[in-house]
């Protein structure tokens, strides 16, 4: 199934879809009427105090889609269409007002309805200088408006809500001259979209909206086709896929995710909407454990679906978990990526969630390391995070979020940018932590086929690159044993990054220098030097002694385990303990 026809399909399942030709939009203000046009109440929606008040959203006609020109929208619009005022300097304020006001007494000229004639009578009777305080408040500017008829306010009707209204839409949508052709997602005759509505709540993307599907240069064109006739898709399914796509996006729908650059979107179109609903708790879940809480009502709805989810990483078959996610739940995943007045597919997935819920099995298993994280079970983005400068999202590598993402859910290679990213970062600010080793660990089994790579310290692995990460430790301990925790600068701070990727130019100096921190070591606790003497011993034993145990260079797979090693040795000599007893790696053996 196409991106596009998932996406009509999914519009039918939703809850409260907006009815075909009207869409979403918050709308500040409404302005009530009574017969005769004048104004009765301006009424504030927001909720909210101060600057974080919010509109709420409103079914309104759907707005036209607006570029460089002038184009008002029906019954509703921003102040400086409606009423002629803005607090920006508007030079065009003007013709916007003066456009509205044309459209709206064009269409309204026969009207018979009172609601509608009241805003006609409205319409003809206001200039912006009747905008005065305390009846027009000044945070009203450059707000989106609508009315309604007085009759109405105290049951929350609005005018496009009245029959004669909605009627009169539904005529003036079907006006104009367009082509009618087979639809490519439909598969049915109907008249040709030639602008698709806008896409809105990608991060990045124009705020007025951008497009999945757009033709405004000749070299986009074919046959000489102009816009939507190069690939005819009807309004009907033009309307579904754009009003499904923006109610995924909205914040803290349940559907969305945020990886790097890609807004990411998911559902899935189970028969049973309750099994649906579960997958997509489960995936959220997954991806974004702390918007769980947002998207769920109540916390034991959170509570049962975290322990579902650690079922599954402990496992456990899906079949016992819920026998109804197991079969037949299609599964869709939808990465956009902003790209000037267009959007970019970063990727598009549909598998089903039994399918996925293996892959990520997998994927957790990949990403175990002792001792794990602080947060048990991190969100993607905290990874991603880790190979960004700053640890900014805006800084993650382009590319690397969306081919993550799709790796873990396909169960295929991880990206190769994700190693040399990890590596790059870590030689750079010497962070060797838990979520940067995981994902070297990661890549290692799944990338490089070596499936022996450790969760936690392998006292017997040999390695190269393991037994030189803790060797590495080892000196770093020693030095700390020696001048305290208190160093202007460790050795890992100096040496690290030269270190792991050329040895022989390192361990060679960091050997003389333990020698003498041992023997400070030694002064204080001579047992405590024996051991550490006994751990850098022991590591060396471990080489090949046919092999040169400083070689000049490493590669990025013994880089990666250089840093898997290195963790693992360090946080051994951290294992809890008793209060004031020496480490159990410091203890006389």
């Amino acid at each position: 199934m196409s991106i596009l026809a998932a996406l009509a399909k999914a519009y039918e399942r939703l809850p409260d879809a907006p009815p075909y030709g009207y869409s979403a939009e918050k709308v500040g203000f409404l302005i009530s009427l009574d017969a005769g046009g004048a104004v009765a109440h301006v009424i504030d929606l927001r909720e909210g105090e101060g600057r974080k008040k919010t509109a709420p959203l409103m079914f309104v006609p759907q707005g036209v889609k607006r570029t460089a020109g002038i184009a008002p929208n029906f019954l509703w619009d921003k102040t400086a269409y409606v009423l002629g005022v803005t607090a920006a300097e508007g030079k065009r304020t003007a013709d916007e007002h003066a456009a509205f006001v044309k459209r709206h007494l064009d269409a309204l000229a026969d009207a018979t309805d009172p609601g509608l004639a009241a805003l006609g009578a409205f319409l003809t009777r206001w200039t912006p200088d009747q905008f005065i305080a305390p009846v027009w408040p000044d945070d009203m500017k450059d707000q989106n408006v609508a009315f309604t008829y007085e009759p109405d306010r105290r049951t929350w009707r609005t005018l496009q809500d009245r029959p004669a209204a909605r009627s009169l839409w539904q005529r003036l949508a079907a006006e104009g001259d367009r082509n009618s052709a087979i639809c490519l997602v439909s598969g049915e005759a109907g008249p040709v979209a030639r602008l698709h509505p806008a896409v809105k709540g990608v991060w990045g993307a124009q705020s007025s909206g951008a497009s999945i599907v757009s033709f405004n240069l000749d070299a986009f064109t074919s046959y000489g086709h102009e816009q939507g006739d190069n690939a005819p898709i009807s309004e009907a399914a033009a309307f579904a896929y754009t009003t499904a796509l923006n109610r995924f996006l909205e914040r803290d729908s349940g559907h969305r995710i945020q990886i790097g650059d890609a807004s990411t979107v998911f559902w899935a179109d189970a028969s049973d909407a309750t099994v649906s609903a579960e997958a997509e708790a489960l995936f959220l879940a997954w991806v974004d454990p702390s918007a769980t809480q947002a998207a769920v009502n109540e916390a034991s709805e959170a509570a049962k679906i975290a322990a579902k989810l650690d079922a599954i990483r402990q496992g456990k078959p899906l079949a016992e978990i819920n026998p109804a996610l197991e079969q037949n739940v299609p599964f869709h995943v939808l990465a956009l990526a902003p790209n000037a007045a267009r959007l970019s597919i970063r990727f598009y997935l549909e598998d089903d969630f039994g399918a996925i819920a293996t892959n990520y099995r997998r994927y957790c298993d990949d990403m175990r390391i002792a001792p794990p994280p602080r947060d048990a079970q991190p969100a993607l983005w905290k990874y991603l995070a880790e190979t960004a400068v700053l640890g900014k999202r805006e800084n993650v590598p382009p590319n690397l979020a969306g081919e993550w993402l799709r790796s873990i859910l396909t169960g295929t290679h991880y990206p190769q940018t994700l190693l040399a990213t990890i590596l790059m970062r870590i030689r750079a600010d010497g962070d060797v932590s838990a979520l940067r080793v995981s994902m070297l660990k990661a890549v290692l089994i799944r990338n490089l086929n070596r499936k022996d790579a450790p969760v936690a310290l392998d006292s017997d692995n040999r390695d190269k690159g393991y037994l030189l990460g803790r060797l590495f430790a080892v000196y770093e301990h020693i030095q700390s044993a020696a001048l305290g925790a208190k160093v202007n600068a460790t050795v890992k701070d100096k040496f690290y990054a030269s270190a792991s990727a050329q040895p022989r130019k390192v361990f060679a100096l960091l050997e003389r220098g333990s020698a003498n921190h041992l023997a400070k070591v030694g002064k204080a606790s001579p047992g405590r030097k024996v051991n550490l003497e006994k751990r850098v011993g022991a590591i060396m034993d471990l080489m090949s002694p046919s092999e040169e145990p400083f070689p000049a260079a490493l590669g990025a797979e013994q880089q990666a385990l250089f840093g898997l090693g290195y963790y693992h040795q360090r946080n051994a000599f951290f294992t809890t303990k008793p209060q004031d007893a020496p480490a159990a790696e410091d203890q006389p053996e």
